[in-house]
């Protein structure tokens, strides 16, 4: 299976990829896949949610997503300022349309439940869909799970090895960056080219270059919504949006070169997390909850680095390549290996992404995109009260920081290094496995019990 750049960056709302996107895929998958003759059928719907969206799904926006999901919605389709009095209009009547076809009674309160005692098997993020016909009868039951960055799987696909990506052949097939790094020795060119010549296998070159551009226009629209938004964040903790207040001051202040560029990136990614956090349009990147990295770099090489189209090509293809082996050899799911596989993972496609875009070597490339892994491992996933806010948006910042100063560091050596990405990237499924569940994205430990809800209030 190839892990597409089309299948990194997914277009869609806030505040969590494996929390919102992922669960609202499921249930439209759900209703979806049922026979016609089921689906004519259906008088009742359950669904129940285990582990991670058992805990934090109010705080993440679960219970809305799968509200969205039934009724026919997708991510990149759903209009973000009309959910609120969608989900209200539903809870008031009791009633749902299904896939948007033929309406059935629906008390959301009794259908919904959140199971914070039991797991699923293979992931932590599990969702079990019944349908019941008006007799009470079962007539369908399926497993779905979110496994971070908007994909959904069952267990069926798991058992077959195949839950990610296209089935469709490449020309450069990679599934570790030592086999990528001697395919393009090997070849004589720089990684993005072999990167271009699979995507351009699969969706064709302009096509492609479309959608990155498509992409890069979500995310720096996203960027300028943040820096222009003000208020409270929705979800009770009473947390301003900052964004707004901070550019405007730095519009203000005097200008300190590399200092005045880097609290401007910090900028751009609280915008984003800000934005992702009021449920408004982003692009996982490689998940929402780290949404703010990869575009605070790109935009820092568009602004501060002369960027033009070519580069922002390299930048996207070799960040969305990092992405994918993180995802393939270890996990992008804050609830499967904690923040070290969001921010941690988003760092190292925005350092390996910038400096495939300043003309680094191939061996510079993956170096930058190992030190900005590296200096995330260990990283816990601890939302205070369950919501994608306290520490989640100035992480962001802090990720994008680092990437620029991997990226940095990288390309002031030859390439040369003593670990590399691969190991990085299995030294982090390792120290995801040996986690307590309760530092991957429960809010039953750390910051989320150190730091109460009451404090962040007062």
């Amino acid at each position: 299976m190839y892990i597409s750049l089309f299948d990194m960056f997914k277009i869609g709302i806030g505040p969590s990829s494996s929390h919102t996107v992922g669960p609202m895929r499921a249930a439209r998958r759900f209703l979806m896949e049922l026979p016609a003759p089921v689906f004519a059928a259906v008088a009742r719907l359950e669904v129940e949610l285990y582990g991670s969206l058992a805990h934090t799904g109010h705080g993440h926006g679960t219970d809305v997503a799968i509200l969205l999901g039934l009724s026919g919605e997708l991510p990149d389709q759903v209009d973000p300022a009309g959910i609120p009095a969608r989900i209200q209009a539903i809870r008031a009547a009791r009633e749902l349309v299904l896939l948007g076809q033929r309406p059935i009674a629906f008390d959301a309160d009794r259908a919904l439940i959140f199971n914070r005692s039991e797991l699923l098997p293979v992931h932590s993020n599990g969702m079990r869909f019944r349908a019941f016909d008006a007799g009470g009868t079962v007539l369908a039951e399926r497993d779905l799970y979110s496994i971070g960055g908007g994909f959904v799987m069952d267990a069926e696909e798991v058992f077959v090895g195949s839950p990610l990506g296209v089935e469709q052949p490449v020309p450069h097939h990679f599934e570790t960056m030592q086999a990528l790094l001697a395919m393009a020795q090997q070849a004589g060119q720089p990684l993005h080219q072999l990167l271009m010549k699979n995507e351009a296998s699969l969706h064709g070159a302009a096509a492609t270059r479309d959608f990155i551009h498509r992409v890069k226009g979500a995310m720096f629209d996203c960027i300028d919504r943040g820096m222009t938004a003000e208020g409270l964040l929705p979800g009770g903790l009473k947390v301003n949006r900052r964004a707004s207040a901070v550019a405007e001051r730095l519009r203000h202040a005097p200008s300190h070169a590399s200092e005045g560029a880097m609290s401007w990136v910090s900028v751009y990614a609280i915008a984003v997390n800000e934005e992702n956090a009021a449920g408004g349009r982003v692009v996982t990147a490689p998940t929402n909850g780290a949404a703010g990295v990869v575009p605070a770099v790109l935009r820092y090489y568009q602004d501060y680095r002369a960027g033009d189209a070519a580069g922002i090509e390299r930048f996207m293809l070799t960040a969305a390549a990092v992405g994918a082996l993180c995802k393939r050899n270890a996990s992008i799911s804050g609830a499967e290996v904690g923040c070290q596989g969001e921010v941690g993972s988003a760092a190292a496609m925005a350092a390996g992404g910038l400096a495939a875009a300043l003309g680094a070597s191939n061996e510079q490339i993956e170096n930058a995109a190992e030190i900005a892994l590296e200096h995330h491992l260990g990283m816990t996933c601890d939302p205070i009260g369950g919501l994608v806010q306290i520490p989640c948006i100035e992480r962001n910042a802090v990720g994008a920081v680092k990437a620029i100063n991997a990226c940095s560091l990288a390309m002031l050596g030859d390439g040369s290094h003593m670990v590399s990405l691969d190991q990085v990237i299995d030294t982090m499924r390792r120290t995801g496995a040996d986690m307590q569940s309760k530092y991957k994205e429960t809010s039953l430990g750390g910051l989320a019990i150190t730091v109460s809800v009451r404090q962040v209030e007062c």
